[in-house]
């Protein structure tokens, strides 16, 4: 069985960090709909969803991938680049805790979530103003004991590795190559957003099936066309957070890691 916490929007979201966006108005109540219909959507594919309370103070904490990379083996608890997103730890151990033997970055380590794009056994960790090197080398000193391969992957224009690039097949990844070289992913097929859409390469594969956002459709007939038939998801409302769909979940086994 396939689990996700969640952590519904918080009243302050409209308070939330933003690097490459100028800050909109967000409204509350469509980004709170919006989120429950992504949820129900992973309900709908037999995801189990564990959501979490609002943190009325933390804006971001919808944005739970940033917070932790659940491997089958263990996962890691982040520190995330931006100082107002490091209380958003404590939540998200706790529910982790029953499932993980968990493992934490520490300073002068940062590393966002969204920066960290989990292929079999390789861990592409993109430096990025979230996440350092310092991170990078604790990430790698945590997973290659258990096997994993860490490649570090530069990016520019955007805020995390996977505003830039994410799985939509085993093999296949969207990439934006404006943001990320796709020379660091040689081993993939690889299918190029439309450039009129440059946030169109963040989807969330789980299992079989990706969510994908209704606001790229240039880059979804890409998609189509490469066999690809990806289930519309609406996230615009958290859209100018800079938010996009694999940020509002964490997503892994059943299977546990924890000592007998």
């Amino acid at each position: 069985m396939l689990h996700a916490i969640t952590c519904a929007v918080s009243r302050s979201i409209n308070e939330c960090e933003l690097t490459h966006l100028e800050r909109t108005p967000i409204d509350l109540a469509r980004a709170r709909q919006q989120h429950h219909a992504y949820e129900n959507v992973l309900r709908g594919l037999g995801v189990q969803v564990h959501s979490l309370p609002e943190e009325p103070g933390l804006p971001d904490s919808v944005f739970v991938e940033d917070i932790a990379i659940v491997l089958d083996e263990c996962a890691l608890l982040t520190r995330p680049g931006a100082i107002s997103r490091q209380a958003e730890t404590n939540s998200i151990a706790a529910a982790l805790a029953p499932y993980r033997v968990l493992y934490q970055i520490q300073a002068p380590g940062t590393l966002d979530g969204g920066d960290v794009l989990v292929a079999s056994q390789t861990i592409y960790a993109g430096l990025s103003s979230r996440t350092n090197q310092a991170a990078i080398d604790q990430l790698r000193g945590f997973t290659e004991p258990h096997g994993y391969t860490v490649k570090e992957v530069r990016l520019s224009g955007c805020l995390h590795l996977k505003s830039s690039v994410t799985l939509v097949a085993a093999n296949t990844l969207l990439v934006n190559p404006a943001w990320v070289e796709p020379l660091n992913f040689q081993a993939f097929k690889m299918i190029e957003i439309h450039p009129s859409e440059p946030y169109a390469a963040n989807a969330l594969l789980v299992g079989a099936c990706v969510l994908y956002q209704p606001a790229f459709p240039r880059t979804r007939e890409r998609l189509e066309s490469a066999g690809i038939h990806p289930l519309l998801v609406d996230a615009s409302e958290l859209g100018k957070a800079e938010g996009a769909l694999t940020c509002c979940s964490l997503i892994f086994s059943s299977s546990s890691a924890l000592p007998a």
